[in-house]
């Protein structure tokens, strides 16, 4: 691997990608930095967060919040996640992903995808998604700067974030009767994932999102990325991925 020129980064590798993927894929909220029109200064404000199929990140925003009359000014803007834990709030993983945001329209099949990703992420939001003055916007990544705790900075560009256009439509045709059929005729399998094999009581875990690389779980505010022991190569092989996920927590998997 070629020597890294800033030595305040350290080499990009499988376990700096994956730490950024998981990241973005269980990020339920973050902090979005515009450029205010009046100003030009950044303008920060929480915002609520889900991905594409291929890991872009999309958001649902209102045309009353500073941001997004922002975003239609100057579409460059940045995304801040990861949550802190205990402790020193510093000590943990975060990720500030620079973007250029793009409103889509609701009826495209773009727009119609990122409401149905949104919506398992954020179901409450249904109340208002729908609303004529509410907009769904992708943040198109162009770059990332990960820290994954002390001495692990790492500078990342969007290869190391997206997944395939071609797997990722594929998957993303199938995504939603998948998500169905699991979360309604295999809840005992989607609580065996969600819990290691543990199936503790009555966890309401739902199966949120399918991509090729993995799935994505939730139980209230709670969340949980499970990445398949290898990436999808086609919509079919999905049947065999989760397959292989049961049989490895149930001790039969190779």
């Amino acid at each position: 691997m070629a020597s890294n020129p800033d030595p305040r980064l350290q080499p990009v590798d499988s376990e700096a990608i994956a730490l950024a993927r998981s990241l973005l894929r269980t990020a339920r909220y973050g902090a979005l930095a515009t450029l205010d029109p009046q100003s030009g200064h950044p303008l920060a404000s929480r915002t609520a967060t889900a991905t594409d199929t291929d890991g872009t990140p999309v958001i649902l925003v209102s045309a009353l919040a500073p941001h997004t009359s922002a975003l239609k000014a100057d579409p460059r803007c940045s995304l801040l996640i990861g949550e802190p834990g205990k402790g020193d709030p510093l000590a943990h993983p975060r990720m500030t992903i620079v973007c250029d945001a793009a409103e889509l329209v609701r009826d495209s099949e773009d727009g119609r995808r990122a409401r149905r990703r949104y919506l398992n992420r954020h179901p409450k939001a249904a109340l208002y998604a729908d609303f004529g003055d509410f907009a769904f916007f992708r943040l198109d990544i162009l770059s990332a700067s990960l820290n994954g705790g002390f001495a692990r900075a790492y500078a990342l560009d969007r290869r190391h974030l997206l997944l395939a256009s071609e797997i990722s439509r594929a998957v993303a045709a199938a995504e939603q009767s998948a998500i169905d059929h699991m979360n309604m005729d295999h809840a005992d399998a989607i609580r065996l994932i969600a819990s290691d094999g543990r199936n503790k009581g009555n966890s309401d875990w739902k199966l949120t999102g399918i991509d090729p690389e993995g799935i994505d779980l939730a139980n209230g505010d709670m969340v949980r990325r499970i990445t398949f022991q290898a990436p999808l190569a086609a919509e079919a092989d999905l049947r065999i991925a989760f397959k292989a996920l049961l049989d490895t927590i149930r001790g039969i998997g190779s």
